[in-house]
């Protein structure tokens, strides 16, 4: 029989747990309604109204005028922001797959230095580097292009990091010594039999650069002076910078914020089997 003392203690961790994980829940959630609100209300009901209450609905009207204002310049972030996170995603899962690859299945002198040095490169923070890319970018001359924001998101030290796991945990050996001996080159053995067995584990790597890349603003600020090639998160942040002179922009902000998330949530929601699917494959190792 089950002891009650440790069945009552079971049933209080559990409601404890509960409990706690309901208040985060609602501590992430709630800037998230905020936002929903605040963008379905007219210009004049964001300061006259509760934040957290709906008043007139208006978000047609908002969305319409967010795509309107400036002769559209705001889809016009928005296709750079596509262009430079599903494009750089994709380049940065690719590469990382490939380093991640050999790095789990070629032997040879110095791999768990050169492993160490990736690792090491997840600890500096990408704030730290802008000021050096661009100083590099500005003597090539490819500062305020898109390949200024594009090179450096397609690399990835967590990402190799990820791969290697991934790579050592979801193909066997003995695949890769079949394709050998069945001579299929190693180029051939990678794309032929593990990349289709790492796909899972891909899709959350390009989940992670896709989601670091989307919402990207340092870089995009330190590199780009052309309005437009700014992408969403730097061309919001400048409509903000004018709200003293200009009100009327604080709804479009507001409504672009909004807009600006819905590419996300469609992502992960599209990709969540294999998303999961991946991160359980990584826990295996």
């Amino acid at each position: 029989m089950s002891n009650p003392s440790i069945s009552r203690e079971s049933r209080v961790s559990r409601t404890a747990v509960t409990a706690l994980m309901c208040l985060l829940a609602v501590y992430f959630m709630l800037p998230v309604y905020f936002l929903i609100v605040a963008a379905t209300k007219p210009q004049g009901d964001l300061a006259s109204t509760n934040g957290l209450v709906f008043s007139h609905f208006n978000l047609i009207d908002n969305v319409r005028v967010l795509f309107t204002r400036s002769d559209g310049i705001f889809g016009r972030w928005a296709v750079n922001t596509v262009i430079y996170a599903v494009l750089g995603a994709a380049v940065g899962t690719l590469i990382s797959a490939l380093c991640g690859y050999a790095l789990a299945k070629f032997p040879f002198r110095g791999r768990e230095v050169l492993f160490s040095v990736v690792l090491g490169g997840v600890l500096v923070p990408t704030t730290a580097l802008a000021l050096p890319l661009f100083l590099l970018f500005s003597a090539t001359g490819i500062v305020n292009t898109y390949l200024a924001v594009f090179l450096p998101s397609i690399v990835s030290p967590f990402g190799v990091y990820l791969a290697r796991i991934f790579a050592n945990a979801a193909v066997p050996q003995e695949l890769i010594e079949s394709a050998r001996l069945d001579g299929a080159s190693e180029f051939r053995t990678f794309f032929s039999v593990a990349f289709r067995l790492m796909t899972p584990a891909l899709v959350t790597i390009f989940l992670f650069q896709f989601v670091a890349i989307w919402n990207n603003f340092f870089l995009p600020m330190v590199m780009l002076q052309k309005e437009s090639l700014f992408p969403i998160t730097l061309g919001l942040y400048q409509w903000n910078g004018q709200t003293a002179r200009a009100p009327l922009l604080q709804e479009s902000v507001i409504t672009g914020s909004l807009v600006s998330i819905v590419p996300v949530i469609i992502v992960f929601i599209l990709l969540q089997r294999f998303w999961r699917t991946g991160l359980t494959a990584g826990s295996l190792k």
